[in-house]
């Protein structure tokens, strides 16, 4: 690689988008509790945290629709592509984990009024 200041402008800001991507996938994954905490070397899961990192790479991809080189587009898909997966397997995991709440068994969903079947609640999961 060259050095920084031989780089173009558009290599320049290349180099910028690619690590800051990184940067956003790398909280990502330590949020998710796939890698220790920087500060405190301890896996620190904390799946709020982890959706925000990966809801803000969402919004780069659709803010960044056709203005991306075809290596941009590659690692942010590639990492957004990681990184759903990680948060399915990790929200997957906690389920196995936490004992149902006793409150939500107690009281089931009421019934829908126009049908047989209970009322179902949607929810974006990746």
């Amino acid at each position: 690689m060259n050095p920084p200041e031989e780089l173009s402008r558009d290599e320049l800001l290349s180099v910028l988008f690619a690590e800051m991507v990184m940067q956003q996938a790398r909280m990502a994954t330590i949020f998710l509790g796939k890698a220790p905490h920087p500060q405190t070397g301890k896996i620190q899961p904390d799946l709020d945290a982890a959706r925000l990192f990966i809801d803000q790479l969402e919004m780069l991809e659709v803010k960044t629709k056709g203005n991306l080189t075809k290596d941009e587009d590659a690692l942010l898909k590639q990492s957004l592509s990681s990184l759903r997966l990680g948060y399915v397997e990790a929200v997957n995991q906690q389920g196995k984990t936490e004992p149902p709440k006793s409150d939500e068994s107690a009281n089931p969903p009421p019934a829908d009024t126009a049908g047989d079947e209970p009322r179902k609640r949607f929810t974006k999961k990746y």
